[in-house]
């Protein structure tokens, strides 16, 4: 017994109905594959399910673009007509767009003046002015955020300085209690000085490194 013909018609169950479209869909493409291998047609194939999904397939002797173009020469449609009329009127407003934007910027260093009125010359008066402050103001956020920025180099140098100042004097004070402890005299204490006062400098004063150390070559004691 044959099979039986099915109603053409929406399926209007949701589930069923992107059952049936995977489906048959899977089939179409076949289709259009099975006529480029058997009949070298040039085939191109474009479906969007009723959720957006696309699929689409173009067979590999041809291109999508050159078969629009076939299809334009042969229905004599322009199919890019309406889009092309689109850019251009959106290419004109930018256009005039851009001549404004230029009128105003030559307006604001004193050209093309003599066609204002006087209304107009007061409101670019007051545009000016208007901008003027917001660059003063600028101006003085940028200044502010510098100094701010070496008061805080500043404070870290000196802090730096005062401890390497103390570590300094704590030497000092070391080696002359060493000396008294061993009885070394002032004068073998400034030849040792070299050895005895060198300290450690802060890592973040590389540039005061020689050799990793300071050396007091020519310390006198009165």
């Amino acid at each position: 017994m044959g099979r039986g013909k099915i109603e053409i018609k929406r399926i209007e169950n949701p589930t069923n109905r992107q059952v049936t479209y995977s489906k048959r869909r899977a089939g179409i493409v076949k289709k259009a594959k099975e006529l480029n291998v058997l009949c070298d047609a040039e085939v191109s194939l474009i479906m969007f399910s009723s959720t957006g999904k696309c699929t689409d397939y173009t067979s590999p002797n041809t291109t999508m673009k050159k078969l629009f173009q076939k299809y334009q020469q042969s229905s004599g449609r322009d199919l890019w007509h309406s889009q092309y009329q689109q850019m251009q009127d959106t290419l004109n407003k930018l256009k005039e767009t851009n001549i404004k934007l230029r009128k105003q910027i030559g307006q604001r260093v004193g050209e093309d003046l003599n066609d204002l009125s006087l209304d107009e010359l007061r409101g670019l008066e007051h545009h000016l002015d208007t901008s003027l402050k917001i660059v003063i103001q600028r101006k003085f956020n940028v200044i502010a955020t510098q100094t701010e920025t070496c008061r805080k180099k500043i404070k870290n140098l000196e802090e730096i300085n005062s401890n390497l100042l103390q570590e300094y004097e704590e030497r000092i004070d070391d080696a002359f209690a060493l000396a008294n402890h061993e009885g070394v005299s002032a004068v073998e204490l400034a030849n040792a000085g070299s050895d005895i006062f060198a300290f450690r400098l802060h890592p973040s004063q590389p540039n005061l490194h020689d050799d990793g150390a300071y050396g007091f070559h020519d310390l006198r004691l009165a």
